[in-house]
């Protein structure tokens, strides 16, 4: 199964673990597998629309899914999907 690197922030939804592995033949069957698993979850990775909310960057082996196939992005068991919230903010000095 493809393993999912969790993060910090999300982390405290699926028992602290920093990866998971799940089911799923793309992306986004990865994705909402791990939201059917982890529910608490489903909040921070996707809209009220089912998409991916624009502050969650995901990346299949090291290479960001938006220049892939989006969600349709085919996954292998030996492939890793990495969630990584987008960082913004900063000193305004």
């Amino acid at each position: 199964m493809p393993s999912v690197k969790i993060p910090p922030v999300l982390r405290k939804h699926t028992g602290d673990q920093m990866s998971v592995e799940i089911a799923g033949s793309n992306v986004g069957e990865v994705l909402n597998a791990l939201v059917s698993q982890y529910p608490d979850t489903g909040g921070q990775l996707f809209s009220g629309e089912g998409e991916l909310n624009r502050f969650v960057n995901v990346y299949l082996n090291d290479e960001d899914v938006r220049v892939l196939d989006g969600l349709e992005t085919a996954v292998t068991d030996t492939d890793t999907v990495m969630i990584l919230p987008a960082m913004a903010g900063g000193s305004t000095n």
